[in-house]
Formats: C-alpha cells, structure tokens, sequence
C-alpha cells in the first residue's frame, strides 16, 4: 500500500464503514504515519493517537468544536480527550473493523489543518 501525502489525504472524503474490509497493518500504518506529523501509533497499532497543549481551556473546547465539525462532515468521529485544562490528545481508530482504516488518516489529515 502506498502511503499518501496530508494533502492527498484531505481532498478525500471517508467512506462509510460498516466492517468487511481488513484494517491497515503495523506496517503501511507506520508509512502512511510517516507523511502525518506528531501522530502515533496506540493500542498495539491499532489506533493512532495525537497530542496538543492549547493556550488555555476555551482554546482547547474551540478546537475540539472545530473537530467536531469537520468529523460529523465526514460522518467519521474521533475520540476526544482533555486533561489538566489545556492538554488534548485526539484518538482515531476505526470501530468497526477493530484497527485503522483509510478513513483515520484522512480525518487526521483534516485535523491537522484544522490545528496549524
């Protein structure tokens, strides 16, 4: 599987999943991670997962309203963390099949673009 630029990612739009196609190995994961900055692998590589420490706890509730957005748009939802006030981390696995799909990297594409 070839690994796909952040700027190819976010002209995609997620497919709906409802399980019946294999999620992505450790392997093409780790490639694919490799065109995304500051995300990483979680749970045995079944998850990706990313960290931000936003200005104060209204940035952080901003941001996460920004994601949300974009994430309903693609009908594809992350998991969502706050810790401390100002700590998020963003979490994207895809249910349905238990591991990675296409679908995570392209929302994490979007929610780089989103934080930049």
């Amino acid at each position: 599987m070839d690994a796909q630029s952040a700027e190819q990612l976010v002209q995609k739009k997620c497919l709906p999943c409802e399980g019946g196609v294999a999620a992505y190995s450790q392997a093409d994961a780790e490639q694919q991670l490799a065109k995304l900055a500051g995300w990483r692998l979680t749970h045995d590589g079944k998850r990706i997962r990313k960290d931000w420490k936003m200005k104060n706890f209204l940035a952080g509730m901003e941001f996460f309203s920004a994601v949300a957005r974009v994430a309903e748009a693609d009908q594809h939802h992350p998991d969502l963390h706050l810790e401390e006030y100002r700590k998020v981390w963003i979490e994207l696995w895809t249910h349905a099949i238990g591991g990675l799909s296409e679908n995570d990297f392209i929302l994490a594409a979007k929610i780089d673009e989103i934080s930049s």
